[in-house]
């Protein structure tokens, strides 16, 4: 029976409406994969970096289909412009780098010291079929973020964007055509739980990018299968603001780390810390500023900050601020403004908080800066620890002093007098810590070594032990 599902226009437009696939659709097209990635495999890196080069060529002739599709998704413009082309410059960084990655990873041939007689080399060797679910705020980005150095290193692909924003699969899809040898391990699979729960059951790995909870069941699923499981999760970041950092320039980078996206971003600074010395300073300046911050309600192309591209998520932040109100917080401004079937927020600023709120405890996801003071380092460290997440988090002040309080957090990455480095440093590797994920880091040459295996092929040189060496010599 077809079965039909409608996403949500984050503007409140008319929602799209698609054909949901099914498991049995999932394991035929897995069964397909699995057969063309050994010839894909066999092709060899600088082949397939050639194949990946022409799909660069292909989507970005078909930008501006991709980029009206993606605006549609997810409500905003200049980001989707934004997103569309650090997509496309990672397939050209994988297709640039891949052949002489993978010939660097292997180590030259030897013998053993353990058996000296023993010659050893080693090959590569690609995980197989790797499923990829992507989250609704940056779909095409996050989606092929995983993707990518996967077919790079001779896997195939079967990837389930978020049905949230399902819009911009068609046109990415249309460009498959002029890839022939792409298309046969790329395929894209539309639909919502039960679908992605029908994926993890077919590939040979899986890469999740999403929420902690449903993180969690897609790794428990993996490793029931004992198949690698690639998790990128939630982040709770907090922001530390020392008393040597310099005023404008913290409110400035607190601001826009808090609220770029509508704080749609995992690495999105969610917690606030301010030494007690310029606490009152700067709230006052950041509520200045945070007022100052715009809505692109009347047009998609004016205003800082886009709808929640999920109306429902709108609620959720909701229900984290009146939580933290109910127990004693002051918001000093902003909301949430609706219009339609959709959902705006206004930078939120708020203070006289305290940590056994869900504003500390959960992923807000949204433009909410709760602000708290510390005395001293040691204060700011134990706050900013106090999480069960450990995703990034960022440190202002004297770059020595910043540093210093650094090297202290729990988390995979730090920026230092500036905040969501990681958004763009994508060359750099740094895993997650805490509920924040699982896996080797999808950053740096991990990103694609990750897909690989290292086999070992060993070759005796001298006389094979006969049996008789191990027959004892007792009685």
């Amino acid at each position: 029976m077809t079965k039909y599902l409608s996403a949500a226009n984050p503007r409140g437009g008319p929602a799209a409406s698609f054909e949901s696939a099914t498991p049995a659709w999932v394991a035929a097209r897995a069964a397909e994969l699995k057969t063309a990635q050994s010839a894909w495999a066999d092709s060899g890196a600088a082949h397939r970096a050639a194949v990946l080069k022409q799909w660069h060529e292909a989507l970005c002739a078909a930008r501006a289909s991709i980029i009206d599709a993606l605006a549609e998704d997810t409500g905003r413009v200049r980001l989707a412009y934004a997103e569309f082309d650090g997509a496309v410059q990672r397939i050209l960084h994988w297709a640039e780098r891949a052949p002489g990655l993978m010939a660097r990873a292997v180590a030259e041939p030897g013998y053993s010291a353990a058996m000296p007689s023993v010659r050893y080399e080693h090959c590569l060797r690609p995980l197989g079929l790797v499923g990829v679910v992507g989250p609704w705020n940056f779909p095409l980005l996050l989606t092929l973020i995983d993707a990518m150095p996967a077919l790079a290193a001779g896997c195939s692909v079967l990837a389930k964007p978020s049905e949230v924003t399902p819009r911009f699969i068609a046109p990415l899809e249309s460009t498959l055509a002029a890839v022939p040898e792409l298309d046969a391990v790329l395929r894209f699979a539309r639909g919502g739980a039960d679908v992605g729960t029908a994926l993890v059951a077919q590939v040979d790995a899986i890469c999740f990018t999403g929420s902690v909870a449903t993180g969690a069941r897609v790794g428990a699923h993996a490793g029931s299968r004992l198949i690698p499981a690639f998790l990128e999760l939630g982040g709770k970041d907090p922001l530390i603001v020392l008393q040597d950092a310099e005023l404008d320039a913290a409110v400035e980078v607190t601001l826009r780390t808090a609220v770029v996206a509508t704080g749609q971003a995992c690495q999105s600074i969610e917690r606030i810390y301010v030494h007690e010395a310029l606490m009152d300073a700067f709230v006052d300046r950041l509520i200045e500023a945070a007022r100052a911050v715009t809505l692109n309600t009347e047009r998609i192309d004016c205003g800082h900050l886009g709808p929640f591209i999920d109306p429902r998520q709108a609620g959720k932040v909701e229900a984290q601020i009146a939580q933290a109100e109910a127990a004693g917080a002051v918001r000093r401004c902003g909301g949430i403004v609706r219009r339609g079937g959709a959902a705006w927020c206004r930078p939120v600023v708020l203070t006289g908080l305290s940590h056994d709120m869900l504003l500390y405890k959960e992923e807000t996801f949204g433009p909410v800066l709760p602000v708290m003071p510390f005395r001293d380092d040691d204060e700011a460290v134990a706050l900013a620890n106090d999480s069960a997440f450990g995703l990034s988090a960022a440190v202002l002040g004297d770059e020595r002093h910043a540093c210093r309080v650094a090297r202290r957090l729990n988390v995979g990455a730090v920026s230092v007098n500036d905040g969501g480095l990681t958004a763009g440093v994508s060359d750099v590797e740094k895993e997650s810590f805490g509920v924040s994920g699982v896996g080797r880091s999808r950053m740096g040459d991990s990103g694609l070594l990750r897909f690989l295996r290292r086999q070992a092929l060993l070759v005796q040189t001298g006389a094979a032990a006969p049996l008789d060496a191990y027959r004892e010599e007792g009685a």
